[in-house]
């Protein structure tokens, strides 16, 4: 299938051929048959994309000193390769569109294989969208007027926050899509409407759907016609669908506002609030939100938990609902605001359009019919003719994203594997890393990437909730597993994965590999073998500053991330398991507490003690400043002191000059721990990490969690 995607690096926008998402419990997959350009959002996207380094980081303060500080920390080189790496990720554009059904997720109700739905999918010739941002359109409705059915809702959640009355007058400052769906919802609403823009043909479309009009590029004052207009009492409410920098527009929709009048900002402007135009008249000023409530809320969105209709009547869906009904009632004219169309093949003219300051409006992206009734297809060819493998390790990597595309995929193939499948779900992350880096195949579907024959190595790196279940899968498979941490989530699934492990077909067991890189980085190679000669048990204490995560971040939740002392701080468990060489015989771990409200399970200390008497302190604390680097280790034994710090130099203290070591950039040993597997797998050689410690440090990390609370 096609897909529509912006190059953030070179500005290019480009149209791949992808695998086909699948469907998911909760979600529908849907056959686009058009879908709709935002000249907002996506042109803000595509002209900060098509700027030049400079420009991309003078619109981005606040990145620029995220990047001076981890130069500062993490040193420039690991730093540059973070940006790089970053602005390497096409991003999938779209969110307006229409198509029909092609199959139906578990646990959705209310749809069926074949209704044409709109909804936020993205411009690709299939899509999978939660069915909480999906509405049913009514026959009479066709596909190009549904494709507005999206900035119907934004302008309407707007509305709802204005609070409209029969007989009132509003200001819409800003004529685009937003502005001219606003005016005729306000119309439909009773209110008497004028619009200010400086475009000629949208000011006339906006006189067209019953408004009085502002040309400001002609010159016309709009504090005096706005005062004319409300008969010199004041509007009783501005709504702000424009995209602008300057502060101006705020201030004059307080200034023609009435004593209690209500400025509601649905575009982007500046804020620089003077608070006596706001103060003297108590004005409401309030942002709205995209199509409503339920944007952004992972358990609405995702899970799909609706929100009670009797509490919150109007959802991001319902809203749809409600603009899906104006049309089919005809209270919205929508022929008038399609400027342009193009073919899904041309979707690059339209986005050159759009950046070309050409006048446009509605912007249309049609997709040809399907010819037939078959299932699209979940993997493509990246490598044609098909390549003969290169060594005895063919890898099928499971995840694209930001580390597994960037680190551990080049990490496989700097190792000597063969590449064989690359596996995103949406696709796009597969067809970009796959065809940079030589996989053979791009696909969406790791269940036949795993029984794929051609592949007799997975790799899995998607986030947390779905590695036990794919490193059993892979296991039983016969295939040999590299898990990016954590192994797992619960100790249930710890128990699945130590029983496939052990009943896995096959002459050879298959390996099992755990990412636990820290202990294959260069430094750390180099305090073991500092350390092995002496007898006496070590005091370790190594002090992990995270860094703060929202709440709401998916590493947090219990059931998709598993909380952070699973998910990341399993790898300093396993760094001190290595250094002592022995088992652990206890775990204590002493969680920050607040004197009101839940602990803090991402700042504690974990005590560890060890068969051989030495012990060990995790210091995993989300509660510093970035400026302190990320990770130091110290250790103490027999009159002697190893000092680690950010992987970047090791300082020996007692040893014979020459002891210590400086490295030129950070190395945490992810290329070595991955070339660790691929040798063990290609010479059928022992794990690189004994499957006991992989459980034993999986098994303790998860404690460590529950006694955290």
């Amino acid at each position: 299938m096609k897909q529509v995607l912006q190059d953030l690096a070179r500005g290019g926008t480009l149209v791949l051929e992808t695998p086909a998402p699948l469907c998911r419990p909760g979600h529908m997959r849907i056959a686009t048959t058009t879908s709709l350009v935002s000249a907002g959002t996506e042109r803000t996207l595509v002209d900060f994309a098509r700027g030049s380094l400079i420009a991309k980081a003078r619109q981005q303060p606040d990145r620029v000193r995220e990047a001076l500080q981890k130069a500062r920390t993490d040193g420039l080189a690991a730093t540059l390769e973070a940006i790089r790496s970053k602005l390497d990720q096409p991003m999938p554009l779209g969110y307006c569109n229409v198509g029909r059904v092609l199959e139906v997720g578990a646990g959705v109700t209310g749809f069926s294989v074949g209704d044409r739905v709109a909804s936020n999918g993205r411009h690709a010739e299939v899509v999978v969208v939660p069915a909480h941002l999906c509405a049913r359109i009514d026959d009479g409705v066709g596909d190009e007027a549904a494709a507005f059915t999206v900035m119907g809702a934004i302008a309407l959640q707007g509305l709802r926050l204005a609070e409209p009355t029969l007989g009132e007058c509003f200001v819409v400052t800003g004529l685009g899509l937003v502005g001219l769906l606003a005016v005729q919802m306000l119309r439909a609403n009773g209110c008497r409407v004028l619009g200010v823009d400086s475009d000629p043909a949208r000011l006339a479309l906006a006189r067209r759907f019953g408004a009085e009009t502002v040309d400001v590029g002609a010159g016309e004052e709009v504090l005096g016609k706005a005062a004319a207009f409300s008969r010199g009492r004041g509007v009783d409410g501005v709504i702000l669908a424009l995209s602008s920098d300057s502060d101006g527009p705020v201030s004059d929709a307080a200034r023609m506002c009435r004593k209690r009048g209500r400025v509601i900002l649905v575009g982007v402007t500046g804020l620089g609030l003077d608070r006596a135009d706001f103060y003297e008249k108590e004005i409401r000023f309030q942002v709205s939100c995209s199509y409503g409530p339920g944007r952004y809320d992972p358990a609405y969105e995702e899970q799909g938990r609706d929100y009670p209709l009797a509490f919150v009547r109007w959802t991001e869906r319902r809203n749809f609902e409600a603009v899906l009904d104006m049309m089919a009632a005809g209270r919205l004219d929508l022929g008038p605001l399609v400027s342009h169309r193009f073919a899904v093949e041309e979707a690059g003219a339209a986005y050159d359009l759009l950046a070309s300051r050409e006048p446009s409006l509605g912007i249309l992206i049609v997709y040809p019919p399907r010819v037939d009734n078959g299932p699209p297809a979940a993997r493509i060819r990246l490598i044609d003719p098909p390549r003969a493998p290169a060594g005895k390790v063919a890898i099928a990597m499971i995840g694209a994203g930001n580390y597994g595309g960037r680190v551990l995929a080049q990490a496989f193939k700097a190792a000597g594997a063969d590449l064989h499948t690359l596996v995103s779900a949406s696709g796009a992350a597969a067809v970009h890393h796959g065809r940079r880096l030589g996989f053979a195949n791009a696909a969406t579907d790791a269940a036949q990437a795993i029984a794929d024959a051609g592949a007799n190595a997975v790799c899995v790196a998607t986030r947390h909730d779905s590695h036990a279940r794919y490193a059993a899968t892979a296991l039983l498979a016969g295939r040999s597993v590299f898990v990016e941490k954590p192994l797992c989530l619960t100790l249930a699934e710890l128990l699945e994965i130590e029983a496939a492990l052990a009943t896995a077909p096959g002459a050879a067991r298959p390996l099992l590999m755990v990412g636990f890189n820290r202990r294959f980085a260069p430094l750390t190679v180099r305090a073991r073998t500092l350390l092995a000669p002496l007898a006496e048990p070590k005091a370790m204490t190594l002090t992990v500053n995270a860094g703060q995560v929202p709440a709401a971040h998916w590493t947090q939740d219990r059931e998709q991330g598993g909380g952070r002392l699973v998910g990341e701080a399993c790898h300093a468990i396993d760094l001190l398991r290595h250094l002592a060489g022995a088992p652990v015989t206890s775990l204590s771990v002493a969680g920050l507490r607040r004197p009101a409200g839940p602990p803090l399970t991402d700042v504690a200390s974990l005590t560890l003690t060890f068969a051989d008497g030495s012990v060990g302190v995790v210091n995993y604390f989300a509660n510093g400043h970035r400026a302190v680097p990320k990770e130091r280790l110290e250790v103490f034994c027999a009159g002697r002191v190893l000092v680690l710090d950010n992987f970047r130099r090791l300082t020996a203290h007692g040893w014979p000059a020459g002891a210590s070591r400086q490295a030129w950039r950070q190395d945490k040993g992810q290329a070595a721990c991955a070339r660790a597997f691929i040798e063990a797998v290609a010479s059928g050689g022992p794990p690189p990490i004994p499957p006991g410690e992989i459980f034993e440090v999986s098994r303790l990390a998860i404690e460590a969690a529950a006694q955290a609370g």
